[in-house]
C-alpha cells in the first residue's frame, strides 16, 4: 500500500510503501480515490497548529472521497489534531458513522476539491447569516476556496454578490464564479470602508469574513443597520481594529464561525448539500488533480500558494 508520511514536522512528507490498516471498533477501510491537500493539513504539520506538534511519523490528511462497500463517500480524519493516521494513503481509515454518501452524478475529486472549505461557506451564509434572496452579500477572500463557494451559493440563493480580493488574479476567479461586483482590499481603513461601500450600492447585508484585519473592519462600517458578518478567518491579521461605535450604532451582529461547531448531522446535511451543487454544477471549483507520489511536489506547491485551485491527490 502506497502511503504519504509526514515524519517530521515542518518538512514536505514522503511517499513509502507500508501495510494495510487494520480498521478498529466502529471504524472501515476506505479506498481512497481523491484526496485534498489543504490549508489545515499544512498547518498541523507544521508543528506550529493550535493543536500542538504532532506525532510523526503520520499520514496527513483531515478529509478524502473513496468506496466503501460499493459506495462513493465523504469522510472526515482528525489527522495531526490527535494521534492517528489520515486520507492520504490507498487504503485510509474512517469512523463509520462520519461516512457520508455522495451522488453518484457528484466527481469525487471535485467533492474532495470542495470538501469542509465549502461546507463553511455553506453554513456561513445559510445556517448562521441566514441568508435571504435580494440581500447584498460582501465576500472577503473571495478568490481563495472558501470565498469562491460563497459566491458560487450566494448567487445560487439569489444574493448580489459583491467579491473583494486583493490580487487581480483572485478577482477574476471571483467574477468567473460569478460576481456581480469585483472590488479590491487596498488602502488604509478608511480608503478601504469607502471603496467596498461603493461596490455594495451604498451597504451590504452580509459579510462573510475569512480574513479579520483591516479588511472586517471596514466591511462592518459597509454593513446596514442591523446587518451580520460571519467571521471564519484570521488570514489577514489576527486582530481587527473595529470601533464599538460602529457595532452599537448600527446594532451590528458578528458571529463567529468554525466546522468544529458543527455536530455530525449538520456536517453531513451540508456535505451533501455540496456535493448535489457539485453534481448540478452550481459549484465549479478550479483544482489540480495529482497522483498520490507526486504528494511530496503537491504539498510544496500548496504550501507556496502556486496552484490555481487546491491540489487534489488521486489514486
Amino acid at each position: 500500500m502506497r502511503r504519504v508520511l509526514v515524519e517530521r514536522p515542518g518538512e514536505p512528507p514522503v511517499v513509502r510503501d507500508g501495510p494495510v490498516p487494520d480498521p478498529g471498533p466502529g471504524e472501515v477501510a476506505v479506498e481512497l480515490l481523491a484526496a485534498p491537500i489543504t490549508p489545515l493539513d499544512l498547518l498541523c504539520a507544521s508543528g506550529r497548529s493550535y493543536f500542538g506538534a504532532p506525532a510523526t511519523p503520520y499520514v496527513p490528511g483531515v478529509q478524502g472521497v473513496g468506496r466503501v462497500d460499493g459506495r462513493t463517500v465523504w469522510f472526515p480524519t482528525t489527522a495531526g489534531m490527535r494521534p492517528g493516521d489520515g486520507s492520504m494513503a490507498t487504503v485510509a481509515t474512517a469512523v463509520a458513522e462520519d461516512l457520508v454518501e455522495l451522488p453518484d452524478a457528484a466527481d469525487p475529486v471535485a467533492v474532495a476539491a470542495a470538501g469542509l472549505s465549502a461546507v463553511a461557506a455553506h453554513a456561513c451564509l445559510h445556517a448562521r447569516g441566514g441568508l435571504v434572496a435580494g440581500e447584498t452579500v460582501l465576500v472577503l477572500g473571495a478568490g481563495g476556496v472558501v470565498g469562491l463557494s460563497a459566491v458560487r451559493f450566494a448567487r445560487a440563493a439569489g444574493a448580489r454578490v459583491v467579491a473583494a480580493a486583493r490580487s487581480p488574479v483572485a478577482r477574476a476567479r471571483a467574477g468567473a464564479a460569478g460576481a456581480d461586483v469585483l472590488a479590491g482590499l487596498d488602502g488604509d481603513l478608511d480608503e478601504l470602508t469607502a471603496s467596498l461601500a461603493d461596490a455594495c450600492g451604498g451597504a451590504a447585508d452580509l459579510v462573510l469574513d475569512p480574513l479579520f484585519g483591516i479588511p472586517a473592519a471596514a466591511a462592518l462600517r459597509t454593513l446596514r443597520p442591523g446587518g451580520r458578518m460571519v467571521h471564519l478567518g484570521s488570514s489577514a491579521g489576527d486582530t481587527s481594529p473595529i470601533d464599538s461605535a460602529t457595532l452599537r450604532s448600527r446594532s451590528l451582529r458578528v458571529i463567529g464561525y468554525t466546522n468544529n461547531e458543527l455536530s455530525a448531522a449538520e456536517r453531513a446535511a451540508t456535505l451533501r448539500a455540496v456535493a448535489t451543487a457539485v453534481a448540478d454544477g452550481t459549484l465549479d471549483l478550479p483544482h489540480e488533480r495529482r497522483p498520490l507520489d507526486d504528494a511530496a511536489a503537491g504539498w510544496q506547491r500548496q504550501a507556496a500558494g502556486a496552484p490555481d485551485g487546491r491540489i487534489v491527490l488521486v489514486t
